[in-house]
């Protein structure tokens, strides 16, 4: 599927074995290039990854406090778990960061990890959070984001019963500064997930790295359901995540040509803690000015 606009390059730094002025380093360095169009955090609450006791920040207080100190980038997180928080207060606190960001927000949701992923599951156990299975997930999933672009748009209380969500008299004020509404990025790459990207989302992403054939083939997949429901597939963007080797841009480079060549205009650049000095200008001169 070629793409008729430019590509469109982002970071994400997980806020995990960091510090906070680590990542607001990089973010205000990234903020000051232009190649660099938007900015990605991740929504766990303990480490998956390196020390399992080390620290983590909670994803949208950060994301809150680098909308303040940035002026031009796009933010989100790649991509919140709509397990963690009831979705009418997720609407809440993502109008507040729009908000704050001047209406810079990408609202990335997803259903949550997996049961299989235990560096994720023992987040729920540890927060007292309830963890159902995967087809609860997905199907919750559709409704928060239903009940969310109505607590967006919607200028009168309403109330929403559905299987896993209830409200009454539901209402949100203020509206973002986006309208009618951020764009909505779903993150995931099960069918039945993608049956939700095709209904909801403006924006689907998908972790790369691996098997660009799948990729495809999911991206192949998500055109027929949106055929499905009389949606034109090209009205969703295609984005990608694809971890960052500093010690091998030309793989790295690699992996932006396979998945630009197949149609993912969208490209987050993950990089890995500790960040080296320069770390933004590295990327836009190593990766980005290259694969243009």
């Amino acid at each position: 599927m070629p793409h008729p606009t430019p590509i469109r390059f982002g970071i994400m730094t997980a806020p995990m074995q960091v510090h906070y002025h680590d990542v607001l380093r990089v973010w205000r360095e990234a903020d000051d290039i232009p190649e660099i169009a938007h900015a990605w955090l991740f929504d766990h609450l303990m480490p998956i990854g390196g020390d399992p006791d080390g620290p983590a920040y909670e994803g949208w207080t950060l994301l809150s406090a680098l909308a303040a100190r940035t002026r031009r980038l796009r933010l989100g997180l790649l991509v919140t778990s709509n397990r963690f928080r009831p979705p009418a207060m997720l609407a809440k606190i993502a109008t507040t960061v729009d908000i704050v960001s001047g209406g810079r927000l990408d609202f990335g949701i997803g259903a949550g990890s997996r049961p299989g992923h235990p560096a994720a599951r023992r987040e729920y156990t540890a927060h007292g959070l309830p963890y159902h299975d995967f087809a609860h997930s997905v199907q919750s999933l559709a409704e928060a984001c239903t009940v969310i672009r109505r607590l967006w748009t919607e200028d009168a209380p309403f109330d929403f019963h559905g299987e896993h969500v209830r409200l009454t008299g539901a209402y949100g004020n203020p509206k973002p500064v986006q309208r009618p509404y951020p764009p909505i990025v779903i993150g995931g790459r099960s069918s039945a997930l993608l049956r939700v990207v095709a209904e909801h989302a403006d924006v689907w992403n998908v972790p790369g790295g691996g098997d660009i054939g799948d990729v495809a083939a999911r991206s192949a997949l998500l055109d027929r359901y949106c055929v499905e429901i009389g949606r034109d597939p090209a009205s969703i963007t295609r984005s990608i995540h694809l971890p960052v080797r500093y010690d091998r841009p030309e793989e790295t480079r690699a992996a932006i040509g396979a998945a630009t060549a197949a149609g993912f205009g969208h490209v987050i650049l993950g990089l890995t803690p500790p960040y080296p000095a320069g770390v933004a200008h590295w990327i836009t001169d190593e990766l980005i000015t290259p694969s243009r």
